[in-house]
């Protein structure tokens, strides 16, 4: 972004006082190593509760940020600032892309063309949403902060997904509506592409709840059409690979005050950022104040991307109880979607003979 855009410093107070999350790179408010978790009643670390990961950090390094890891504290206040000022729209996840103080301006104000609902009025949550440390990118390895490259079997994965599910108008690609099976995986409600593991923060919806019992930790996200999320700590085997689901399979144990979950098992239809049935992710939950979780991921698949990469994203404590989500009960959106793309193509083909 420009140098005037940053131009402007604030005091260490004032950064404290508008900044949601510790900066990166560092340690949270208290440093774990400093500071006590409690218990449950089974003696773990008790990381119980209502949390949010909400954020306006977008999982890539935006290229116009290209070298800058970090933002520095009066960089990440005055984005803070303009981020949860009011009217923001909280869907507006190229923010971060922007070059210029008027162009990020433009960028987080919702467009009033087609407007389905105002997002700033029915999507804002209590706690507005602005940055989740002081890092330009979620992903913390590679160090560029963007997503490693794809193999040549992956490249040759995704064009097939793309051939089978777009078409061509001009040399441009684009969605094919000729039936449900084409249509996205979160339009058909089977999969939101956020969903854990491993989790990334959605647009909107944001919460997840955490339960634990002897022997078990319990992952619900508010905004999921995935079963909830059962892990055993009791050291069992993961199922047979001939078994994979969409969430595929998870187990953690304990390595000191961190939960370590490992999954393995995905169907070959998740693809997650391009993965393959082949993905592992291994999450970690490190519970470093009273208000904060420090949840890190890497995944690996050496069939879709060059080299393993990691992300950290800040879980802050969050008031409330999660909605019930329920995309297919309710969907209608489907049948309204191919009915217009049929009524389109009609009107075309009447315009058609009409032009003879």
């Amino acid at each position: 972004m420009s140098t005037r855009f940053f131009a402007a410093m604030v005091t260490a107070a004032a950064v404290a006082c508008i900044m949601q999350a510790p900066a990166a790179g560092q340690a949270a408010r208290t440093p774990a190593d400093r500071w006590t978790p409690p218990r449950t009643v089974d003696g773990q670390p008790d990381l119980q509760g209502v949390w949010t990961m909400a954020t306006f950090t977008p999982l890539e390094r935006p290229k116009n940020l290209a070298g800058k890891e970090f933002f520095t504290e009066g960089e990440a206040a005055e984005l803070t600032k303009l981020l949860t000022a009011d009217g923001v729209d909280p869907l507006a996840r190229t923010a971060l892309a922007a070059d210029d103080e008027e162009e990020l301006r433009d960028r987080i104000r919702q467009s009033k063309e087609n407007i389905h609902y105002d997002n700033a009025v029915w999507l804002t949550e209590r706690r507005s949403k602005g940055l989740s440390t002081r890092r330009t990118s979620l992903i913390v390895e590679p160090s560029d902060g963007r997503l490693p490259a794809l193999t040549a079997e992956a490249r040759a994965r995704e064009a097939e997904r793309s051939r089978t599910s777009r078409f061509l108008v001009e040399n441009i690609a684009k969605q094919s509506y000729d039936s449900h099976e084409t249509r996205t995986l979160q339009e058909r409600c089977l999969v939101w592409r956020h969903e854990g593991p491993p989790m990334l923060p959605p647009s909107y919806n944001d919460r997840l709840q955490i339960f634990q019992a002897p022997g078990y930790v319990v992952i619900q996200q508010e905004m999921s059409n995935n079963a909830v999320r059962i892990v055993p700590l009791d050291g069992r085997p993961h199922l047979p690979p001939s078994i994979r689901q969409w969430p595929g399979d998870s187990r953690g144990r304990w390595e000191g005050n961190t939960l370590l979950v490992e999954t393995v098992n995905f169907n070959d239809r998740t693809h997650f950022q391009g993965s393959s049935e082949r993905l592992r992710v291994v999450e970690r939950f490190t519970r470093v104040d009273a208000d904060t979780i420090r949840y890190t991921f890497t995944v690996e698949d050496a069939s879709s991307w060059t080299k393993p990469w990691s992300a950290e994203i800040p879980l802050t404590k969050a008031d409330g109880l999660l909605y019930e989500y329920g995309c297919h009960e309710g969907n209608h959106d489907l049948t309204n979607i191919l009915s217009i793309a049929r009524n389109v193509e009609a009107a075309e083909k009447a315009a058609a003979k009409t032009s003879r």
